[in-house]
């Protein structure tokens, strides 16, 4: 495996565009980006164990673009499903969302299969991306799982990171590994013991209320850390499930294949009846906002318009309007940009003017002489000129 490398140029751009959102629910702290237009039903992402919020950074830039709201969570310290559930549906209820669509990879789409069954009328869609129906493999080849929240971090992490297959990769995969192997050494103990304490903790999907139509399985046929025959059974309990195979991708598509696995999103959605709004993403782009919470940018133009008016108190005290001075077209700069401090642009007096044109005459003249003097001496060295004419 390679070493953790420096931040894609890419990801360094999302962070400074994309918010990071930090809220406590409860005993329970939620990680999480929202970006793309409120209006829309919004498509929330829930990472495998070895993620977070930040390894959906490609699809939030690249949907949020076309229209579509995204939303990727950290997983939070929770050590049962039913934990999950409760505060899944917590978080949803503080974001003021009611109807969502999943996009699940791993342990992430085991998660939302649970919460469509216990929550099946929240849940509007699906999208499972190489992920099972039940924990039994996984607890049978975890022997010391009961002994998981007292092992110290450094081993939790190994162990983890075995599970990403080592070795060459071709460059795009190679990548992806790296980013997510930068994103384990990030989490705690206590949130890597959680996540492997809900991988082995006996649970299955029973069967979903919804329609197989309104579900779509996103796979990759070259490996992964999930078994083959995993991924086998949960194609068997959704035969009408629209089939998304990658024909390479490895653990992290989503970081490896972002525009396949950005394409297949966009028509799972459009399937499933969501409707971008890329005309509100043009109309904030020439507006100067983004895609962050309306509160926020409620916020910003309050301060704006106190700043407005009190500029425009302290200009109008002490004069009447008609001494003000007029106004001139904007130039191609913001509009926001400060006045020229034209107190500081003094007239230069004759005086001035009169000496500076003696200087710039005594300067021509020492110029034409010296010219004159080279020219000469050139022309009696090279033998045009007798040194006695001269």
């Amino acid at each position: 495996m390679k070493g953790v490398s420096s931040a894609p140029g890419d990801y360094v751009y999302f962070k400074s565009q994309v918010p990071l959102h930090k809220i406590p629910i409860g005993t329970k702290q939620w990680r999480y980006y929202d970006y793309g237009p409120k209006t829309v039903p919004p498509l929330i992402c829930i990472p495998g164990i070895a993620g977070t919020a930040d390894v959906y950074y490609k699809q939030i830039m690249a949907l949020s673009m076309k229209g579509y709201r995204v939303i990727s969570v950290d997983i939070p310290r929770v050590w049962s499903y039913h934990e999950w559930i409760q505060a899944f549906e917590k978080f949803l209820d503080t974001i003021d969302v009611h109807h969502v669509h999943l996009y699940g990879t791993s342990l992430g789409g085991f998660l939302a299969q649970l919460f469509a069954h216990h929550r099946p009328r929240r849940v509007k869609s699906l999208v499972l991306s190489n992920t099972y129906l039940d924990t039994r493999s996984f607890a049978a080849a975890m022997s010391w799982a009961p002994f998981v929240s007292w092992t110290p971090s450094f081993l939790l992490k190994r162990y983890v990171l075995t599970g990403i297959r080592d070795g060459p990769h071709e460059p795009f995969i190679a990548d992806s590994v790296d980013f997510a192997v930068s994103q384990v050494e990030t989490l705690s103990k206590d949130d890597l013991a959680s996540r492997l304490t809900l991988t082995v903790e006996a649970a299955s999907v029973e069967s979903l209320p919804h329609s197989d139509s309104f579900i779509t399985i996103m796979d990759t046929n070259d490996y992964c850390a999930i078994p083959q025959v995993l991924k086998d059974e949960l194609a068997e309990r959704y035969p009408e499930a629209r089939r998304a195979y990658l024909k390479t991708g490895g653990d992290f598509p989503f970081l490896s294949r972002p525009d396949e696995v950005n394409l297949h999103l966009q028509l799972h959605l459009r399937r499933v009846g969501v409707e971008p709004r890329p005309e509100v993403v043009k109309s904030n782009s020439r507006d100067g906002t983004d895609g962050t919470d309306s509160n926020s940018q409620s916020k910003k133009k309050t301060d704006e318009d106190k700043e407005d008016r009190s500029n425009n108190t302290h200009q109008g005290s002490g004069s009447s309007t008609s001494d003000q001075s007029p106004t001139f077209p904007e130039s191609s700069g913001s509009s926001n940009d400060p006045p020229l401090p034209t107190d500081s642009i003094n007239p230069v007096s004759m005086d001035n003017l009169l000496v500076m044109q003696l200087i710039t005459g005594e300067v021509y003249k020492s110029c034409v002489v010296f010219t004159l003097c080279y020219c000469t001496l050139v022309l009696v060295h090279g033998g045009f000129i007798s040194r006695q004419s001269v």
